[in-house]
């Protein structure tokens, strides 16, 4: 589910009710275990969902980007939040209040119903991560998360892909629920393949089907 969540019309009665916001890289937008009372509609750039652990160590659920909805489930049950939403760079966002988004719903079925094909879609995306930590070594889960960013975000070139990266190395362990020196061993594994070549925050995929292969 992308940017078709809402179409242009449902995007613009929404903006009416609400305000849009423009945040810089590394601003939370929510922080786990606030009060639920706003609902978050992502324009531009990309954000990290995560939490932390009792210890402090951060794992990495999702990176969501355009056309994303965030915030729904706390809106929808009153409940805190369970997780943290960062920028990971300049963001826009349009920002509603529960109790607005909530009436909005009542008003648009069409949209409920994609609403729940979005919440299907990130369980199974749960789900499958679970099976990646139990049956994937972490080159296999590094390869995983870059196909994942390379669907997503990639830009076609001569024969290769070339990925934004927004995450950090240390970002990229959280997220594949390894070391930073694992992840870089991963890498490394992954440019002598011949499957990628690294830059500053940026990867160039030169064997799509070979990382998603790695990463299934």
């Amino acid at each position: 589910m992308g940017t078709d969540l809402l179409t242009p019309e449902q995007l613009d009665e929404l903006r009416g009710l609400a305000g849009t916001r423009r945040l810089r890289r590394g601003v939370t937008l929510f922080c786990e275990g606030d009060r639920s009372d706003t609902v978050a509609y992502l324009l531009s750039g990309r954000v990290k969902v995560s939490y932390h652990t009792r210890t402090g160590v951060e794992v990495v659920l999702a990176v969501h980007g355009p056309g994303q909805l965030l915030g729904e489930l706390s809106a929808i049950d009153g409940s805190p939040r369970s997780a943290s939403v960062v920028a990971l760079e300049p963001v826009d966002v349009v920002l509603v209040p529960a109790v607005t988004f909530r009436r909005f719903l009542t008003t648009h079925p069409d949209l409920t119903l994609r609403l729940l094909e979005l919440l299907a879609e990130r369980l199974r995306d749960a789900d499958r991560k679970r099976v990646e930590f139990g049956s994937h070594d972490v080159v296999g889960r590094v390869a995983a998360r870059l196909s994942e960013l390379t669907e997503r975000y990639g830009v076609a070139g001569d024969g290769t892909v070339d990925v934004e990266l927004p995450l950090t190395q240390d970002e990229l362990a959280a997220w594949v629920g390894a070391s930073r020196e694992g992840v870089s061993k991963a890498l490394r594994v992954l440019r002598e393949r011949g499957v990628i070549a690294t830059g500053r925050r940026r990867i160039i995929v030169h064997d799509r089907d070979e990382l998603a292969r790695r990463g299934g």
